[in-house]
């Protein structure tokens, strides 16, 4: 039988992995599990191994665990060479060349791209150097923000209550610390889970002695003479005395170092196909070129082909196991990335699981058990379909409702399910935010429909 192009890929062929975080690491297992003989070369503009990220926001800030302890299991050698602590900075698609911060230029037969996402800065520059300002996002941060909060700060200041910075004052509750959150929004994890999953969110923050204030931002940070943060000066005129601030206003997806290579990049993430396949900006997809993780946005049969950006763990890892598989297929072995969202978290003592795209729904309905007990299950429905559900504390639903929403199952239910409550007989209106307004940290973007879409909605604090 002739060699093809694809075996002699698989034997000599040079891959180049741009993203040395989880998606990047799992793909390159799943290329070697397959039996790519080539080079494979690893970029990763941080300094570090790949490592567990979601740990950073529970058991690192409460101590239970070390930053530097949460590198990733790996499944096998991955005979790798490892570029970290250099970021790449430019792609020429015509040349097959990937350039970097240090001068370098590496060639490549296949690419794929798992930059991921950082955290949104505080937009004023000069006040998120202050001292006591943090994001958290790398392993620096989490254990930057873990001394301090050790060494017991008289107030912690939360700017944003999405799903990080809701888990960030969790922990300093359970520390012990007085910590006072800022929402622009009507309550946490509005703009994940809407309205009236919020409110229910907002009185776990204040039963655990969380200073919330909802539908106010923050306009300016004051520092003393030394560097030091002091204080915060907020939308409705107040001052907050305050000696840690953690800015968690969502992400930024790395894509600028694409901008001029006429790859389809843009601040919603880099489109590509089902199969992984990045788009150019003319909308034709390349085949040499795949895309995985939080920086990848596709399009998605269960959500009406709205393309997807996820930013959840699970997706991460199954985006880049399907890319590595297709890298190494023909074309007709290829097969599409329809993971079924599904993000968990834990705070205030309660387990918060969900799955599909409950930002899509329209309507929500207690289907189990009760908010004002914190343990339901709730299922968001969208022109007469289910579209996602999310669990408090009722984790064990959540598989059936992740096959109704396969099934494209009819919204309401029309059964009757075990712990119906009075309150959940009928659907109510999900209350979901202005999509022109994004609220601080939703996991799930619908970035619309064209693969050369660029634009996005820019947040910026009142202010600045």
């Amino acid at each position: 039988m002739a060699d093809t192009a694809l075996d002699q890929l698989k034997r000599s062929g040079r891959i180049v992995v741009v993203g040395a975080s989880l998606a990047g690491l799992r793909a390159a297992e799943v290329m070697r599990e397959k039996g790519f003989a080539g080079s494979l070369t690893l970029v990763g503009d941080e300094r570090h191994e790949p490592y567990d990220r979601p740990p950073l926001s529970k058991q690192v800030l409460l101590g239970k665990a070390e930053a530097d302890g949460t590198l990733l299991p790996r499944r096998l050698d991955i005979d790798a060479e490892w570029r970290l602590g250099v970021a790449a900075t430019g792609l020429d698609m015509a040349a097959r060349t990937v350039k970097l911060a240090d001068g370098e230029e590496v060639p490549y037969d296949r690419l794929l791209i798992a930059t991921g996402v950082r955290a949104r800065p505080w937009p004023n520059e000069a006040e998120g150097e202050l001292d006591g300002v943090f994001t958290l996002r790398t392993r620096e941060d989490g254990a930057g923000l873990a001394r301090a909060l050790a060494a017991g700060p008289r107030r912690v200041l939360v700017i944003g209550a999405g799903f990080t910075g809701s888990e960030i004052a969790s922990a300093c509750r359970e520390r012990g610390l007085e910590v006072t959150v800022a929402e622009r929004g009507d309550g946490p994890l509005v703009g994940a889970l809407g309205g009236v999953i919020g409110a229910v969110a907002a009185e776990l923050h204040r039963e655990n002695g969380v200073d919330l204030r909802t539908g106010i931002m923050v306009t300016a940070l004051e520092g003393d003479s030394t560097g030091r943060v002091r204080a915060a000066h907020l939308s409705d005129g107040t001052t907050l005395e305050c000696d840690v601030v953690v800015v968690s206003l969502g992400a930024q997806r790395n894509t600028e170092w694409l901008t001029g290579s006429g790859l389809g990049a843009g601040p919603r993430g880099i489109a590509c196909d089902a199969g992984c396949r990045a788009f150019d900006l003319r909308g034709i997809v390349t085949d040499d070129i795949y895309v995985a993780g939080d920086v990848a946005r596709s399009p998605h049969a269960l959500f009406g082909y709205q393309f997807l950006s996820l930013e959840h763990w699970g997706n991460a890892v199954a985006q880049a196991e399907t890319a590595a598989h297709n890298m190494l297929s023909e074309g007709t072995d290829r097969r599409p990335h329809l993971w079924v969202p599904a993000f968990w978290s834990s705070q205030f003592g309660v387990n918060i699981k969900s799955v599909g795209v409950p930002s899509m729904g329209s309507e929500i309905m207690i289907t189990q058990g009760s908010r004002s007990e914190r343990r339901f299950t709730a299922v968001y429905g969208y022109q007469g379909r289910v579209i996602g559900a999310v669990t408090f504390d009722n984790g064990r639903w959540l598989q059936f409702y992740e096959k109704q929403i396969e099934a494209c199952a009819p919204f309401p239910p029309p059964f009757t399910t075990v712990d119906r409550r009075p309150d959940g007989q009928r659907p109510i209106p999900a209350d979901f935010p202005d999509p022109s307004l994004p609220t601080h940290g939703p996991t799930i973007t619908l970035s619309g429909y064209s693969p050369a879409d660029r634009r996005i909605a820019t947040f910026t604090p009142a202010g600045h």
